[in-house]
């Protein structure tokens, strides 16, 4: 067993920093085809800052795959070994680690190498639980590899595991555009059945001031392109990125962006500054204003309210205040709109409750509990938002700026 394991690597498959949401919803197997960020110069983003971009090689992402079979080959076997009859659950993993001491402990090995093996393992576990169906690969722009290198891949995995039928990817809209219809449609032969493309804004001048390094027609050009091989697209706009100076431009633009592309899916991704930014100290000197929780809502409303396209708009991150703005355009963007003059319509108490109860409870999610001076302002917002004290919104808005940064 170990031997099966350890002659393809080094017991695990290399995984990247992040994935979207529905990818994790979804299970998917993460494979790392590149490390880290080809462009790296977003002024909002700080998730691949002071790491180096590179390639990896064909046949080291090829021997991950192996590696990931082979796991998934010993796991389904112990499992049948020990009576749980195929199935991958917290008994067959634990009789696994058991099994393989000179893979998962301590004793033989250095705590890295440990936790690396079984991050790997989980995210087989868990991909094999969902049906081992979908895959997501990393990291921030797997198609900036050669095509003739990434179907070889896609195929690999395809052979590999015929139980496969979606493969996706992040991608930059700049390599998107430049690829060629052709490459696009051999991808997508291959098995690639999914971009998920960061379009943050259709607005040149937000574009230009947080260094996206693509404009609005590069966008449109590389979302019809994705659209024309037959490859799924996602797209993500940024609410709040415009800031106070251009956010209605922000709003309009990117609605008629996406109108022109007409994606398959459009994901909501509030903007949330991160110390450690850019644009986080442009925010600091004054440079950059911020808009405040209802000033998102309306922009999203007003953005809303200009789509005319076919896609599924989903607020699938816990960066968004209202999650439940989701539906299929255009039929349900009377009841989307709907849903966000509900909130806009409520007494400013009961928005500053929602704006606290939510964002309280996605951090706790995260961190598990408040330390002893977040708890006390959270008190002092409570306090003041019950009692309609004229401070109340100050003092929500002090608790929002210390825990929303954990969101990302």
């Amino acid at each position: 067993m170990l031997s099966a394991i350890l002659q393809h690597g080094k017991g695990y498959h290399e995984m990247g920093p992040i994935r979207p949401p529905s990818e994790g919803k979804d299970r998917s197997l993460l494979v790392r085809v590149t490390r880290n960020c080809p462009w790296n110069r977003c002024e909002f983003c700080r998730t691949y800052k002071n790491k180096t971009y590179s390639l990896r090689g064909v046949e080291e992402i090829k021997a991950d795959i192996d590696t990931v079979k082979a796991l998934a080959g010993e796991i389904k076997a112990v499992s049948w070994r020990f009576g749980f009859r195929g199935v991958i659950g917290q008994e067959a993993v634990g009789a696994f680690i058991n099994e393989n001491p000179a893979l998962y402990s301590r004793a033989y090995n250095n705590s890295e190498i440990v936790e690396r093996r079984l991050e790997s393992l989980f995210n087989v576990v868990q991909w094999l639980s969902s049906g081992a169906r979908t895959v997501f690969l990393q990291d921030a722009n797997a198609p900036q590899i050669r095509t003739a290198d990434l179907v070889e891949i896609l195929c690999y995995l395809k052979e590999s595991f015929p139980t496969i039928e979606r493969i996706t990817s992040y991608a930059r809209s700049k390599t998107i555009a430049r690829k060629s219809p052709e490459d696009l449609k051999r991808l997508r032969e291959a098995g690639l059945t999914r971009l998920h493309i960061g379009l943050e804004s259709g607005c040149d001048e937000v574009l230009a001031f947080i260094k996206k390094g693509a404009t609005a027609a590069e966008h449109v050009l590389a979302g019809q392109k994705t659209r024309g091989a037959g490859i799924e697209l996602s797209e993500y706009y940024m609410p709040g990125l415009g800031g106070k100076k251009w956010s209605r431009k922000h709003a309009l633009e990117s609605a008629r962006v996406l109108n022109e592309i007409d994606p398959d899916f459009i994901r909501l991704r509030t903007l949330v500054p991160r110390q450690g930014t850019p644009l986080y100290e442009r925010i600091g000197s004054g440079e950059f204003e911020l808009l405040t929780e209802d000033e998102v809502v309306e922009e999203i409303a007003l953005f809303v309210e200009h789509l005319d396209c076919h896609a599924y708009l989903v607020s699938d991150q816990m960066c968004n205040l209202l999650w439940e703005i989701e539906g299929q355009l255009p039929g349900d963007k009377p009841a989307i709109l709907k849903t966000i003059e509900d909130y806009l319509q409520k007494p400013l108490h009961e928005r500053l409750k929602i704006q606290l109860e939510r964002r309280l409870s996605s951090y706790l999610f995260i961190a598990g509990r408040l330390d002893r001076d977040l708890a006390l302002d959270v008190e002092l917002a409570w306090d003041a938002v019950n009692r309609g004290h004229p401070d109340a919104p100050s003092r929500v808005q002090k608790v929002l700026d210390a825990i929303k940064p954990a969101f990302i």
